[in-house]
């Protein structure tokens, strides 16, 4: 039988001991290999779905993360970083062998790991705050985060043709922008690519069959084009490396779809850089390009003296090169392309055996305070998912004040969200703009290094149209809030009105008791908040109604039972599987059955563990967002005192919650006790909460627990 330690024979742990000895000669061996053994035989065992032992996938991260020259903590926690969630393996432990930090460092990526970033809405929010208090806490829990997802984008392709395309909607929504956002582009590309491989494969192929037709037309336009530029610096004697790359498939695809550009009239398909010694350097390069070929007019960015906030700094600039092709040049120092190849994680590496103080990386600590400042402003889900979508996914353009101070705004902004960019009082005073001294409409776009005046006057307001022309998070929780101030009184008036109706047609009266009950629970400030709410129409009076009397209406807008599963073919039969079984509000899965139809487990059943690998039979499944009825049946499992009354009582306790017994089993009586099973037809996961609490607050209830039974697998 194959030892743990045999597993790992192929695992060329001194080399990559050796790599990250040439970068960091402080680095402790013994730790690392400490840790790869640690994590090696905690997994010995477990195979990945190509078959592979799975601990090649921890060293892999680990790879990755020395590629980019980071410290031995985030390595180590690269070994480690699936043991607590996949493994015996416990917080204590860790911290035992392997100090605090890196325990801290290991349980935060188990935490990001179980994040559904891709959830609905609300819950996307949700976790997205915690995604960012986890990179708040420490920035080195994403960056093996982002390495984590970056290998497991590589191998991909053992997974099932579902899961392929749900982690490469995940990467392309969420890790390739947040990659980009903390300066990564390198690692933002791959995601990009690998993500567009499995999402659009016919068009990345069209791509790559173009970029081939090219090269044999023009020949090797890369060493050609890298050759003029070493000349011309040469010419102008300034000691330079430049590079050459033709841009991923991707980033082409994205370019044409945005200006609806055909691949032949799509010009700057190839990139350059010229990476110097100092920052003069950049501008004397600038220079002997710009009096070699012609530039293009508006296609020049100077990075240098607007760096952007993740610290990224350069000089962009595309001019009409060889044959009149368009050719995009990056100058940067050496310094400043290692913020740009590794962005924040720059704070963390090594350069020829020390710790740098690289004086462009930005302090991990100063970037994401202030991208989640901006957050704490969102009053609600929607608000805070707007801004992080906004801060993550656009270029800035910087423009000036009157005064010559720098403001910086995501592409696509308006003179608007500049307003509120300066302060909030400005922005809800704006009447109308100048840009570069010209009057203009309040939705046109600005443009890098236009100066822009707002002009405001006493009285004025946000207007409801000024939500659809601003683009930043920031000016949209302004004029909305804004907005919700002016009109609360009206909307309190109106929420009112509503109310009353809505309580009476139930044949209940409203009271400033039962209003400030139903805001208790809905998590709202006050009653005034409430009645603003239903105003506006943010809030449903038949939903605050639902919250305080639920049996008013039993049986209004429930879900058809045979509407109840979103996901099945038109005709297909379904029925939920009687080992798990599932009910509203949990995650589920569809199994087809010959003759049975689709038979819907839970997600975390553990009979799918037998048809993990027959994935035709799998169906993605969900269910229906509305009131379903109380027809789902939950067995409960109860250990309760054997005395007079107690399970009459206990009947009565599920009755009181709204639900029916169907059947009772006793499992085993004792003389102070018995063990039974009940089974329960309830509403959703919400109603099996509500009733298993009330049972567990009883006195005479010794345990409760949901029941369930593997033997009654289809």
């Amino acid at each position: 039988m194959t030892s743990w330690k045999e597993e790992l024979v192929d695992l060329d742990i001194d080399g990559l001991i050796e790599r990250i000895s040439t970068y960091n000669p402080k680095s402790s061996s013994d730790l690392l290999m400490a840790a790869f053994e640690y994590g090696g035989q905690m997994h010995f065992g477990q195979y990945r779905h190509s078959g592979d032992p799975y601990y090649m996938h921890p060293f892999a991260v680990a790879e990755i993360l020395a590629d980019m020259q980071l410290d031995d903590a985030t390595i180590v926690t690269a070994f480690l970083h699936d043991t607590i969630e996949d493994t015996g393996s416990t917080y204590s432990e860790v911290a035992e062998l392997f100090g605090k930090e890196i325990a801290e460092l290991v349980d935060g990526v188990t935490k990001l790991t179980n994040l559904q970033l891709s959830s609905s809405e609300t819950k996307q929010a949700e976790n997205f705050r915690k995604l960012f208090m986890a990179m708040s806490k420490d920035m080195r829990v994403i960056l093996v985060k982002l390495a984590d997802r970056l290998h497991n984008m590589r191998t991909i392709r053992a997974m099932r043709p579902d899961k392929q395309i749900q982690k490469s909607r995940e990467t392309m929504d969420i890790y390739a922008p947040l990659a980009g956002r903390m300066g990564m582009q390198w690692m933002r590309e791959e995601l990009e690519d690998l993500a567009f491989h499995v999402l659009n494969p016919e068009g990345r192929s069209s791509i790559m069959r173009r970029f081939l037709r090219l090269q044999k037309e023009s020949g090797d336009v890369i060493e050609k084009i890298t050759g003029d530029i070493r000349l011309e610096l040469d010419k102008a004697g300034i000691d330079a490396k430049v590079f050459g790359r033709a841009k991923k498939p991707y980033s082409i695809w994205r370019k044409m779809e945005e200006k609806g550009q055909s691949f032949s009239r799509l010009s700057d398909t190839y990139g350059f850089r010229v990476i110097t010694d100092s920052d003069t350097d950049c501008y004397r390069v600038l220079g002997a390009i710009h009096q070699r070929w012609r530039a293009v007019p508006g296609r020049f960015k100077d990075y240098i003296s607007q760096p952007k906030s993740n610290g990224y700094r350069s000089i962009h600039t595309t001019v009409s090169g060889r044959d009149g092709k368009r050719v995009e040049v990056q100058i940067r120092s050496r310094e400043m392309h290692e913020v740009a190849e590794t962005g924040v994680a720059a704070h963390w590496s090594y350069r020829d055996g020390i710790r740098v103080e690289n004086p462009f990386a930005v302090d991990p600590a100063k970037w994401i305070a202030s991208l989640t400042e901006r957050f704490e402003t969102a009053d609600d889900h929607d608000e805070f998912l707007e801004h992080v979508k906004l801060e993550m996914y656009q270029d800035q353009v910087f423009c000036f004040t009157p005064k010559g101070e720098v403001v910086k705004l995501p592409r696509g902004a308006t003179p608007l969200d500049f307003a509120y960019a300066i302060h909030t009082r400005i922005g809800d005073s704006c009447v109308g703009a100048k840009v570069d001294g010209i009057r203009v409409p309040l939705w046109t776009r600005v443009k890098n290094g236009q100066s822009v005046e707002i002009m405001t006057a006493e009285g004025q307001s946000p207007q409801a149209t000024w939500i659809d022309i601003v683009v930043t998070g920031r000016a949209k929780a302004a004029i909305r809030k804004k907005l919700r101030n002016d009109d609360r009184e009206r909307y309190v008036r109106l929420g009112r009105e509503l109310a009353r109706l809505a309580f009476e047609h139930v044949g209940r009266k409203v009271s400033d008791k039962a209003l400030a009950t139903a805001a208790k629970q809905l998590r709202l400030k006050d009653t005034d908040e409430l009645l603003a709410r239903l105003g506006s129409a943010e809030l449903q009076a038949r939903d605050v109604v639902g919250i305080l009397y639920p049996e008013a209406d039993p049986h209004g807008d429930e879900v058809d039972l045979d509407a109840s599963v979103i996901g099945l073919e038109a005709g297909q039969d379904f029925a939920p599987a009687q080992c798990c079984q599932p009910v509203p509000g949990e995650r589920i899965v569809g199994i087809s059955y010959r003759g049975k139809g689709v038979m819907v487990h839970t997600i975390d059943c553990d009979a799918l563990a037998e048809l993990d690998d027959d994935s035709s039979r799998w169906v993605d499944l969900h269910w229906h967002s509305g009131k379903h009825p109380a027809i789902h049946v939950v067995s409960i499992e109860l250990t309760i005192s054997n005395d007079a009354g107690v399970l009459g009582r206990i009947c009565t306790l599920i009755g009181e919650q709204k639900a029916n017994i169907s059947d009772l089993r006793f499992v085993d009586r004792k003389p102070d006790f018995y063990r039974l099973i009940a089974d329960v037809q309830l509403r959703d996961v919400e109603h099996l909460h509500a009733i298993m609490l009330a049972l567990e607050a009883d006195s005479d209830v010794a345990a409760v627990h949901r029941h369930r039974d593997l033997s009654r697998k289809p």
